[in-house]
């Protein structure tokens, strides 16, 4: 997992971890987790992610899930609840924005994250 903050003064911090024995998906939504927890509550933000499945459930999927007894479309128990819930009461607590970047292209904070994060692994 990798962090890349922009402060108000445009100064960058980079913060990493890793679980062992996890999916990409639940250190997409750690990472989103982490970085609302840097910053000051009722804070406006914006979060850029190559990760589709964080976008959309924060975005589009999570009030079906929420009024379905956190069930998806298809009846089943939404996978990585304990996070999806960390991370929609760190939302409710901020101003945040969505964007989607498509990872590993030309988006120098997408790539720089890659490449922390892979060395993170090693």
């Amino acid at each position: 997992m990798l962090l890349l903050l922009i402060d108000q003064d445009n100064k960058q911090k980079n913060i990493s971890g890793s679980e062992k024995n996890t999916t990409n998906n639940r250190m997409e939504l750690l990472a989103a987790i982490m970085s609302l927890k840097k910053i000051k509550t009722n804070s406006e933000v914006v979060i850029f992610t190559d990760s589709i499945y964080v976008k959309n459930g924060i975005t589009e999927w999570m009030k079906n899930w929420k009024k379905n007894g956190w069930k998806n479309s298809s009846k089943k128990p939404v996978k990585n609840k304990d996070l999806w819930v960390k991370l929609d009461k760190l939302c409710q607590a901020n101003s945040v924005s969505w964007k989607w970047v498509k990872g590993h292209s030309t988006n120098e904070f997408n790539n720089l994250a890659d490449e922390l994060a892979t060395k993170a692994i090693k």
